[in-house]
């Protein structure tokens, strides 16, 4: 008979980690000191655990699952009641949630935490749909009701026309948490989404949960959970230009499968990675789940911390993985030898190389997404297109990730492009005009939603058959490939690449077809 475990009442309580508890800040001094950032949303802290002397190395992930379990330490396999340090929720799962929270917990009950629950509508949105509509209603009238601090609601929709921002409504969950400053080192993020492990970019534990999971976090800002064993990915060696992050995570799909990291926690070390910036390192984790993995991570480095400044006023405390903690298995690239790729249909881990995709006729494009979506992707999709000088063949689409990046691509000059921003770039080689913010091309959803596609060749993270369905409703084929690959396809309607794929000189991309 299966016994009920109980929460213990210890998890408000404990003491301030001291430097002498190493288990939590075994890294160079450098490295290892308590960050404060300058600005951002005060919350309540949650008070860590002493952990006493280490009696065995960890990794990471057990590392910050100890420290939110109250335990000195923890072993793959062991369950462990953990508090959660940000709960997030969207129009999709939030309606669900809010109401397994109700019926649990009662009508008039209060979240644990108001500081502590993100809700962003960024699904079924920019729609006529009653349902739809009714969904980001449900979550307005919780947080009205709550008093939740951090609701981005939708509104005033004609902001956009005006090429203005709306200053509530943010974008696509996951890149909206770290760009607002809800993404730091050492914490419990925990997202009604499968992509919710993109924050693991920041060095925390963050993974994608279940409405009746977080309902139940809601209510306690606890979660039972099972500690994950570490695969390790060291990838080492100077990255070539004509490469992205997409590039890498495809490459570690295709050699472990897409069930080969379930229920593991996926560790990108080495100095390739070290070199990434945030929003490469955002790629890289997001894709962690399309192996099965429960959650990806990334150490937090002096690169994490300059991204951070400004975004979030709370501190917080990184964790490292021990010299001899246990890996159940290490991973070695050599990133200087890797080339352009392309998951085929229907699945992330039908790997191919881009150059042996030869004469596949591409319908439509679609640059955009939580994955593919980010200010850096739109800039190397700029160069393309820029050096290329050619107009687009095929209906090609835009949807920034957030309106932050919306903005960019506006703004931000193109370097050695004459001062031309992304968006005059897109417009001279006939790109649609970038969209609102949203998650609708990749969800499908209402049948006014953006983007009912044909056959796209596209910058996301899933290629499966009921992504991306045709306004008839059926599905098609969907190709998976990095911004650079697919923007040099664009001007011939076909994949078919040169030996490289791309040629790269002084990091301006130019085709090679």
């Amino acid at each position: 008979m299966a016994s009920l475990v109980t929460a213990p009442n210890s998890f408000l309580s404990g003491k301030k980690i001291e430097s002498k508890d190493a288990i939590f800040i075994s890294r160079p001094i450098a490295a290892s000191r308590k960050v404060l950032a300058v600005m951002a949303p005060t919350q309540s802290r949650r008070a860590p655990s002493t952990t006493g002397s280490v009696k065995h190395a960890m990794t990471m992930t057990e590392k910050i699952l100890a420290r939110a379990s109250e335990r000195t330490s923890l072993e793959p396999g062991e369950n462990v009641w953990v508090n959660v340090d940000v709960l997030m929720t969207h129009d999709v799962c939030g309606p669900g949630t809010i109401g397994i929270f109700k019926k649990e917990f009662g009508q008039n009950a209060k979240v644990w935490d108001r500081e502590k629950v993100v809700i962003i509508p960024d699904h079924y949105i920019f729609t006529s749909d009653e349902r739809a509509n009714r969904n980001v209603d449900i979550l307005r009238d919780f947080c009205m009701e709550q008093n939740i601090k951090y609701f981005y609601d939708i509104k005033d929709l004609g902001n956009f026309k005006a090429r203005l921002a709306n200053p509530d409504y943010k974008g696509v969950c996951h890149i909206a948490l770290a760009q607002e400053g809800h993404c730091r080192p050492g914490e419990v993020l925990l997202g009604t989404d499968s992509h919710t492990c993109n924050a693991g970019a920041f060095g925390e534990f963050a993974t994608g949960i279940g409405n009746t999971d977080a309902g139940f976090v809601m209510g306690t800002g606890k979660l039972l959970l099972k500690v994950p064993p570490t695969l390790r990915f060291i990838m080492d060696g100077e990255m070539p230009n004509y490469l992205l992050a997409k590039d890498l995570i495809l490459q570690i799909i295709g050699e472990i499968s897409v069930s080969g990291a379930t229920y593991k926690s996926m560790e990108f070390v080495g100095s390739t990675i070290e070199s990434l910036t945030m929003e490469e390192r955002m790629t890289l984790c997001n894709m962690v789940v399309e192996a099965g993995g429960k959650n990806g991570v990334i150490p937090a480095d002096e690169t994490t911390f300059k991204y951070l400044q400004g975004k979030t006023s709370m501190d917080f405390e990184p964790v490292y993985s021990d010299g001899h903690a246990s890996f159940i298995q290490d991973y070695k690239f050599d990133v200087s030898k890797l080339e352009p790729l392309v998951a085929k249909p229907h699945s992330p881990d039908n790997r191919a190389l881009a150059r042996e995709c030869k004469d596949v006729k591409i319908d439509r494009v679609y640059i955009g997404s939580c994955t593919g979506g980010k200010t850096e992707d739109f800039l190397a999709a700029a160069k393309v297109f820029h050096a290329s000088g050619k107009r687009v063949k095929v209906p090609t689409f835009l949807v920034p990730a957030t309106q932050k990046v919306w903005m960019d691509v506006y703004a931000l000059p193109l370097p050695g492009c004459g001062g031309k921003t992304c968006s005059q770039i897109f417009e001279e080689a006939g790109c649609d005009v970038p969209a609102s913010p949203g998650c609708g091309a990749c969800l499908g959803g209402p049948h006014d939603t953006y983007a009912r596609m044909n056959e796209p060749l596209a910058s996301l993270r899933l290629n499966h058959k009921q992504k991306l369905p045709w306004e008839d409703g059926t599905q098609r084929r969907a190709d998976l490939s990095c911004i650079s690959v697919h923007s040099c396809s664009i001007g011939i309607d076909r994949l078919r690449y040169g030996p490289k794929g791309v040629s790269v000189v002084a990091r301006k991309f130019v085709l090679d077809l």
